[in-house]
Formats: structure tokens, C-alpha cells, sequence
């Protein structure tokens, strides 16, 4: 039996399966799709904002990640046309990216930081899939493609995913990764309510006759219009109620048609390679457990892409999942530990599909939506204003115990925290651990607060705090190994705070 099936292998079930096997659990990532099939859908560039790469952080791919974009950046840049043209979108965003400006958008409103201190990357979804793999598969992880799962049927002690060719994979705990036609969540019966689709958008590989005649434009009478950074790649929005038949296959005559309509102009599509179609429709789980399934990504939660909220969005879902089920799957942490993955992300996917709403009704064309974006754009160079736009678009808002006595709890440890050893927290938390940090009061003496984890060190390690370091009022931290704060206060709680958040101490040999 399978301690965890994750079906999906994009980025939000490879992450999570590297984070399981950090957590002392054997995953095996089942995906449907070979390789090919999957670059030929990962059309367009993926953003990974500010929470993201801070996550990214503690486990060591911030470096690969980055050098991911700028590879792909510095060859478009060294490709790019006479100023005037396309390139020029190049070297702009090149130019911002390397200032450390960017922080996001808002509806295309930008939100960028003067200050340079912005942590923002674009890539290619397939680029970001090969580093999780190549690191998933260096750590361990059994990946299988070519793997459809049809159904899945549990019982009170494991979960089976059937395949297409009637194989029985049996497990513990399975999470469907499987994006937003999810077979996991259909067949396990979980509810996904929400509204409609109102728009419909395309992504298309394309030759155009003229290319000269389409320029990249959020404000038409028709729509929008978007050429990619990736040569080839262009795409439309269009306001008119939702896509028909998704699985159609995109044709040039569809994607002419629609650039017709959006820019006004007589578009010729020569040739149309691959294409996709998308909408508004936003839905959301009542739950992201039922038992022994639990969801994760798109498959959890689905909305517009506008804002590039959505990959994010499943990212910090594994981070938040992958050491409690990890724990979980190993025996060391009792099931109710997995309460807290719905609790926590539910509020935040939440949040995600009001704003995304509000982002499609401020792409609208028409004279009201564009005197209203104006209005907002005003409202966003408003010091605190923009910190609150910024803080939700990149992620860093969040907060898991809002209202806590202690301000530093239910939020992501300050990566700059001093420590007394030569290792800093990113460090410390890169093997996926948790980590008690003691402060510099009474209790800093040797057989302190150092001692309070020894029976739990197969999961958490210790680290003072330098003198004078703030622990938000509180005398030692608890830090889970997603990088938040599971609790904050005096020493004389900390051993029931690391039960609580790690399962009980490992028993001591007689």
C-alpha cells in the first residue's frame, strides 16, 4: 500500500510530493499526460510572486528558479525587434524584473515597488514542472505518466485510484492535484459551488499574416488582446458570456474571429499550431478533506487567471499540506493535524476568488469600468492603499491566526530573524523540520528550552535568537516547516505547543 497517490504531476503535485518525502513519507505521483502533451499545453508565462519565492527560499530553489527566468529573458532580449516593437515589451519587463520593481498587478493596474525590493518571477509553467521534477526525482519520488486515474473509492482504513486500464492503486491518503476538472474531486463527492463563466479567454501558438496589425492592448471595445513574451504566443479575452465547448479543438478561424472582434481590424491567422480555451468560472471546494482524499491546486479551487494568483495559490496549498500529511502518513502525527490544511487555505482561496471576481469586472470594456479604473488607480498610490493591494497580490498578506495575542503568530517567520549559529532560519528549515527558537531572556542557559525538544528531533531542532531579536513579545517562536509561525509565547508552553502542531514525542528505548 502507498503511504500517499498524488494524482497530478504538474507543479502543485510534484511540489508536494517533494515536501511528503521531506516530512518521512513515499509518495507516488500518478499523472495522466506524457511529457509532450504537457508542453503543448503550458502556453503563456507563469508569475511566481513574493510568498512564493520566499517559500521556494527554504528548500533551495530560489537560485533555479531565477535562473530560469533570466535564461529564458536574456535569449527573448537578444532576440528582440527594432525599438518600437514587440522587443521593446522585452526589455521593459527586463528592465523592472531587474530593478526589483514588480510586485504584481491588480486588473493590470501595476503595483510596482520603488524601493527595488519586489520578489517576482516569470517562466514557463513546463520549465517549472522540469526543476520540480529533476528535484523530485533526486530525492526519491516515484513519478508515473501516462497514469489516467477514473475513479476513487476509500473505505476507513485506505483509498484506492482505479486506473483507465482497470489497475487498482491502493493508499493511506490520496490527494487529487488534478487541476480544474478534477476526476478526484468529482468521484469523491466533493461539493464545488460558485458562479459561472463570464468570459472567455484563448491562448493560441499562431502565425499572423501581418503581425505588424495586433498590438498588445487591456482596453478595447471588444476585449483585450496580449502578445506574449514567448514568440508566437498571443491571446484574447473576450466578455461575451463564456466558452461553448471547451474540449473543441482551437482553430485559426476561431482565433481570427476573435482578434477581429477585439481589435476591429482585418487579422489574418496564417497558421495555428496549439491553442487553448478559459474562463471567469470560479468555484471552490466546501472542503479540501474527505476522510482519506484530500484536494490540492485547481483542483480545489478555480477562477481567472487575471492577476496570476492561481499557480501561487496551489503552490503555497502543498507547502501548507505536505508536512502534515507527511507526518500524518508517517505515523507520527494524529489525523486531526490535517483539520488545520482546510481551516487555513480555505479562507485565503477564498479571499482569492473575490478579488479575481473584481478583476474581471474591471477588465470590462466601456466608459463606467474605464472612469472606475482610474478612480482605483488613484486609490493604489495611496501609501497604505498600495501596501494592502500589494500585500494581497503577492501573497504576503497572509496571516493563518488572525487576531492572535502575539502578532508574529499564524505568520511567515521573518526570513533576516537572527540567530546565534552560522545557519539562518532558511537554513535551518531546508530539510523540512520544524524549528523552536528560544529568545536571549532567563531561560538562555544550557538544559533550557534546548532540551524541550528531544523527543520530538526526528521533526524539529532548536536555535537561540540573538540578543536583543524581536520575537514580536513573545520569549520563543514555533516554527513549522513552511516557514509560518505555529505558535509564539513563554517557555513553560512549548512543550504542549510542539505536540500540538508535531503529534506526541517519540518514545525513549527503556
Amino acid at each position: 500500500m502507498e503511504d500517499v497517490i498524488i494524482v497530478g504531476g504538474g507543479p502543485v503535485g510534484l511540489l508536494l510530493a517533494c515536501e511528503l518525502k521531506l516530512a518521512g513519507a513515499d509518495p507516488l505521483v500518478l499523472e495522466a499526460a506524457d511529457g509532450e502533451r504537457r508542453r503543448t499545453r503550458s502556453l503563456g508565462l507563469r508569475s511566481l510572486n513574493a510568498r512564493t519565492m520566499q517559500s521556494l527560499a527554504l528548500r533551495g530553489l530560489v537560485e533555479p528558479v531565477e535562473r530560469a527566468q533570466w535564461d529564458m529573458l536574456d535569449a527573448l532580449a537578444a532576440d528582440r525587434q527594432e525599438p518600437g516593437e514587440a522587443g521593446d515589451v522585452v526589455a521593459l519587463m527586463l528592465e523592472i524584473l531587474r530593478k526589483g520593481q514588480i510586485r504584481g498587478h491588480f486588473a493590470g493596474l501595476p503595483l510596482l515597488d520603488p524601493e527595488g525590493n519586489a520578489q517576482y518571477v516569470m517562466l514557463r509553467q513546463d520549465r517549472l514542472e522540469e526543476l520540480l521534477a529533476e528535484r523530485a526525482t533526486a530525492m526519491g519520488v516515484r513519478i508515473r505518466q501516462g497514469r489516467a486515474v477514473t475513479d476513487v473509492v476509500q473505505d476507513g482504513s485506505s483509498v484506492t485510484a482505479v486506473l483507465d486500464d482497470g489497475r487498482a492503486v491502493p493508499g493511506a491518503y490520496l490527494v487529487g492535484c488534478d487541476g480544474g476538472r478534477s476526476v478526484v474531486r468529482k468521484r469523491a463527492g466533493f461539493a464545488f459551488d460558485g458562479t459561472p463563466p463570464t468570459m472567455t479567454g484563448r491562448t493560441a501558438v499562431a502565425e499572423l499574416a501581418d503581425p505588424s496589425m495586433v498590438t498588445s492592448s487591456l482596453r478595447g471595445p471588444g476585449g483585450l488582446v496580449n502578445l506574449s513574451l514567448v514568440p508566437g504566443e498571443i491571446a484574447t479575452i473576450e466578455f461575451d458570456g463564456g466558452p461553448g465547448d471547451r474540449d473543441a479543438p482551437v482553430t485559426a478561424a476561431e482565433l481570427q474571429d476573435s482578434l477581429r472582434r477585439v481589435t476591429g481590424k482585418d487579422v489574418v491567422v496564417r497558421r495555428l499550431v496549439t491553442g487553448i480555451r478559459y474562463s471567469d468560472n470560479a468555484r471552490h471546494a466546501e472542503s479540501y478533506r474527505k476522510g482519506r482524499v484530500l484536494l490540492a491546486g485547481d483542483a480545489a479551487h478555480v477562477h481567472s487567471p487575471i492577476g496570476g494568483q492561481g499557480l501561487n495559490l496551489g503552490l503555497q496549498d502543498a507547502f501548507n499540506l505536505g508536512w502534515r500529511l507527511g507526518l500524518v502518513a508517517r505515523g507520527a502525527a494524529p489525523q486531526s493535524l490535517l483539520d488545520g490544511y482546510t481551516a487555513e487555505r480555505h479562507p485565503v482561496a477564498a479571499r482569492v476568488l473575490r478579488n479575481a471576481r473584481a478583476q474581471v469586472a474591471l477588465m470590462r470594456p466601456g466608459a463606467q469600468v474605464d472612469a472606475l479604473r482610474e478612480v482605483l488607480g488613484e486609490v493604489i498610490g495611496l501609501p497604505e492603499a498600495w501596501r494592502h493591494f500589494a500585500g494581497m497580490m503577492d501573497g504576503t498578506a497572509i496571516d493563518y491566526a488572525p487576531g492572535a495575542a502575539v502578532p508574529l503568530t499564524g505568520r511567515f517567520v521573518p526570513a533576516d530573524l537572527p540567530l546565534t549559529g552560522p545557519a539562518g532560519v532558511a537554513e535551518l528549515l531546508r530539510d523540512g523540520h520544524g524549528l523552536l527558537i528560544g529568545g536571549s531572556g532567563p531561560d538562555a542557559r544550557p538544559g533550557g528550552l534546548e532540551a524541550v525538544p528531544a523527543g520530538h528531533g526526528d521533526r524539529v531542532r532548536f536555535a537561540r535568537a540573538e540578543t536583543g531579536a524581536d520575537l514580536g513579545g513573545a520569549s520563543a517562536l514555533l516554527v513549522r516547516p513552511d516557514g509560518y509561525v505555529a505558535w509564539a509565547g513563554e517557555p513553560d508552553g512549548a512543550r504542549d505547543a510542539l505536540t500540538t502542531w508535531f503529534g506526541p514525542p517519540a518514545r525513549t528505548a527503556a
